[in-house]
């Protein structure tokens, strides 16, 4: 996983929680990396998971709301860094362009980068579904996206997911226009 994601969950955290948090959360985690990431680095996602797990463990806050959290806060800062990207008029473009446009372009840039699927179900002008697929278990960190795009575009969208039985490995998600 690219260190651009770990450095953006310090991030987060020291946001939300504070430095000292940061802190505590990296010394008890003893990650193999310190706690020490470069952007362009790539580490082990489970390091991403210790350092989750051990800020629930802090926070009392639900790993799975954490990641969302995360989630809902990387668009902006993937907007920032990538806008060229976000030049869609909406979520529902965006995401249908993430396995065919943007995914290609980051392979370009971290030709070791291991992406998830996004699998288009159906669409229309009001609904959109899309399967998320990973050999890591992020769905949920998937889902943060979605809502932080729909924040993002400023649309009035539901999104409802469906989740298979067993590993966090997919994730449906159901995105309707009011």
């Amino acid at each position: 996983m690219k260190g651009l994601v770990f450095k953006e969950f310090i991030s987060m955290v020291e946001r939300k929680f504070g430095d000292e948090t940061v802190d505590e959360i990296i010394e008890e985690s003893q990650l193999k990396s310190n706690g020490a990431y470069t952007t362009v680095g790539t580490y082990d996602h489970n390091e991403l998971i210790t350092l989750v797990l051990s800020l629930s463990k802090k926070t009392k806050i639900p790993a799975a709301d954490l990641v969302k959290e995360f989630g809902r806060s990387l668009i902006p800062v993937f907007a920032k860094g990538y806008p060229i990207f976000f030049n869609v008029k909406d979520s529902f473009e965006f995401l249908k362009s993430l396995n065919d446009h943007i995914h290609v372009e980051v392979k370009k840039l971290y030709p070791d980068a291991e992406l998830p699927i996004f699998i288009t179900k159906t669409h229309d002008q009001k609904e959109l579904v899309i399967e998320y697929r990973s050999a890591r278990p992020f769905a949920d960190l998937a889902q943060g996206l979605a809502e932080g795009l729909v924040k993002f575009f400023k649309e009035d969208i539901n999104i409802v997911t469906q989740s298979p039985p067993g590993p966090p490995l997919s994730r449906t998600f159901t995105l309707s226009r009011s």
